[in-house]
């Protein structure tokens, strides 16, 4: 991917009826890291109050930081978040879990996604009094639940939950029970898994949700299967239950094929298909759309490396690692200006010239956002004395704005919406490129192609979007509201 051009998604998890519920959500965090390391947070309960602890930075630092947390909370209920913003800033009100206290009584809420609808909510809350206390649309989920209406409903969750517009995998802690919501599309992963005793009783063990399978097997779970769009799963003392919020098959599945492209980690399976898998598969496609004659083919690490596996296997050339990451900095690794970030590169990804020298090299990557850190890395290439650069990537151009949980730039900051692919291939300075196509990519999927969004590429968007909604688009009404006259 070029380095920071996207923003992850953020990681989910909740266990249920487990003396170390804490201890092991920690370990499910600790393996979605990757899907967020901007704040970490986790909420436990005893049956009868919430306890929550979050703040600033990834799950190793919060929780050391913290010294005797993991202890303090420990509880046989427990729910965990790894946060990227997608709406809202970056600071410590905006860290989930996200606590409150209503009529109802407490309620702790993990949100993976992005609500299209959260400005109008909130403007349409504000104007009644409601008192906001953050900038993410996860809190609008909360003062939803506690509305004296939404509250007498029969089933008072599934009445919210039918009020959000966008894509959400939620999970929610309650004082007694866990229960765990995908939207009616199935935009975001969200799976179910289960620990169970020595003696495999199915009617013991504890009940485990994770945005991926890749949590699960940190803990020891075994798979059960994923939520399905539009239910709700509750974990109870009673065990495993379901409901849906909207009726089963009324509306048609639109998973996010990006997560299988880049955000979902290559152990994980999501959307029916190992992840490492898929990427090989589309490593093979971009072989036979874009064949070349060259003498390695080298990935772009970590998620471009399943593909150059798949690209290598396909065309005979041989495969290896022209390219060595920095494990000492994460994805969300920021700096202020353009030249640092380049200089970041440098530091994260550095070639190995032994490799490269002299050679016809294909590089692989998951995509091209901005195009800026992609060239970086391109020239460093060049100057490790590469003869010839052949540029492939495993996905398609991508032309649109996401408004479903990938911070991606603006319109006017992608790439590919402001330039043609010669453009494109002169300003990375590569001999040739080529990107996968969407026909390509659907094709190495495992279910029917309209199960998938792929607005990024094509755009078209399978929730409308009346209103463009921005990251920051909570905080500046919030502003604006502070600076107008009275």
């Amino acid at each position: 991917m070029a380095f920071m051009d996207k923003k992850e998604n953020c990681g989910l998890f909740g266990i249920f009826g487990d003396p170390d519920a804490v201890q092991k959500t920690y370990l499910g965090l600790c393996a979605l890291q990757h899907r967020g390391q901007e704040s970490a947070g986790i909420a436990s309960s005893n049956g009868e109050n919430i306890q929550v602890f979050s703040a600033m930075g990834t799950v190793q630092r919060v929780f050391r930081a913290g010294a005797g947390t993991l202890e303090k909370l420990a509880n046989p209920m427990a729910i965990g978040h790894v946060r990227y913003s997608t709406t809202g800033s970056s600071k410590p009100a905006n860290s989930q879990p996200f606590f409150v206290e209503y009529s109802r009584g407490q309620v702790a809420i993990a949100h993976n996604g992005n609500l299209i609808n959260a400005r109008l909510l909130r403007d349409e809350y504000e104007a009644y009094g409601s008192i906001f206390k953050s900038t993410t649309d996860t809190e609008i989920i909360a003062h939803l639940m506690a509305k004296p209406t939404h509250v007498s409903k029969p089933d008072p969750l599934g009445h919210v939950l039918n009020h959000l517009q966008g894509s959400f995998s939620l999970v929610f802690l309650f004082q007694d029970k866990i229960e765990a919501a995908r939207d009616a599309c199935g935009i975001r992963p969200l799976c179910i898994g289960k620990i169970y005793p020595s003696d495999r009783r199915a009617d013991t063990g504890a009940y485990v949700v994770a945005s991926e399978t890749c949590a699960l097997d940190a803990i020891g779970a075994e798979f059960i299967r994923e939520v399905e769009p539009g239910e709700i799963v509750t974990l109870d003392h009673r065990g495993l239950s379901s409901r849906f919020f909207v009726k089963p098959g009324t509306i048609k599945p639109a998973h996010c094929l990006f997560e299988h492209v880049y955000f979902a980690k290559q152990n994980s399976t999501i959307f029916g298909e190992n992840v490492h898998e898929f990427r090989k598969k589309l490593g093979r496609q971009l072989a036979i759309e874009h064949p070349v004659e060259a003498d390695v083919v080298i990935p772009i690490p970590d998620s471009g490396t399943s593909a150059a596996i798949g690209f290598a296997e396909k065309s005979g050339i041989p495969f290896d690692m022209g390219m060595v990451r920095s494990h000492y900095i994460g994805r969300t690794f920021i700096s202020p200006d353009q030249k640092l970030r380049e200089a970041d590169v440098k530091i994260k990804l550095s070639p190995i010239k032994e490799v490269i020298k002299g050679k016809r090299i294909v590089v692989v990557d998951d995509s091209i956002v901005r195009g800026t850190t992609t060239k970086s890395k391109i020239k460093a290439f060049r100057d490790a004395g590469a003869r010839e650069i052949h540029m492939r990537v495993s996905c398609p151009p991508i032309r649109f704005p996401c408004f479903y949980g990938i911070d991606f730039p603006t319109k006017e900051e992608l790439i590919a919406n402001n330039r043609t692919l010669e453009q494109i291939r002169d300003f990375l300075g590569v001999e040739t490129l080529g990107y996968m196509s969407i026909d390509g990519l659907l094709s190495c999927a495992a279910l029917p192609k309209d199960h998938y969004c792929t607005a990024c590429w094509e755009g078209r968007y399978r929730i409308p979007v009346d209103i463009a909604v921005t990251k920051y688009a909570l905080e500046h009404y919030q502003l604006r509201m502070f600076d107008e006259p009275e």
